[in-house]
């Protein structure tokens, strides 16, 4: 990944500690919460929280990230939204029902969007979000 910085600019956004301290927290932590992010980066504790980071401040930062494609947010039925880095390629998403693990599942035809639906009521259609549900290996019953 680009510096977090040079990546920041790059897409017309002012450089802050606090959306750096965001990318970098979000770096080998796919599909993290925002509660996990808070926790990962030490929003409110006036110690450790990067410029003074706050909740909503938190919140806003990962919209404006969102908002420029920078970090892509997934809203699994019954879990809070998460957030990931890895966007523009339009990959769909394994959740197990029992822990909640969530794993990413290439497109199989490499193009947007992987499905095509049989209508499209009149929508310039660019992206397929799909979301499989099940049970993971740890999860599962060993005879299942």
């Amino acid at each position: 990944m680009e510096q977090a910085g040079e990546l920041l600019r790059s897409r017309g956004l002012r450089s802050t500690v606090q959306r750096r301290a965001v990318l970098e927290a979000l770096r080998g932590h796919a599909h993290s919460t925002a509660a996990e992010l808070e926790h990962r980066i030490g929003v409110g504790t006036a110690t450790t929280a990067p410029g003074g980071l706050s909740r909503q401040g938190l919140y806003n930062v990962l919209d404006d990230l969102t908002r420029a494609e920078l970090v892509r947010s997934i809203e699994p039925a019954g879990s809070p939204a998460r957030y990931e880095l890895r966007v523009g390629d339009n990959h769909h998403h394994l959740v197990c029902r029992g822990c909640g693990r969530i794993e990413d599942v290439d497109c199989t035809v490499g193009r947007a969007p992987c499905l095509d639906p049989a209508e499209d009521k009149g929508f310039r259609i660019d992206e397929a979000e799909i979301v499989w549900w099940g049970l993971c290996d740890r999860c599962r019953p060993a005879d299942g």
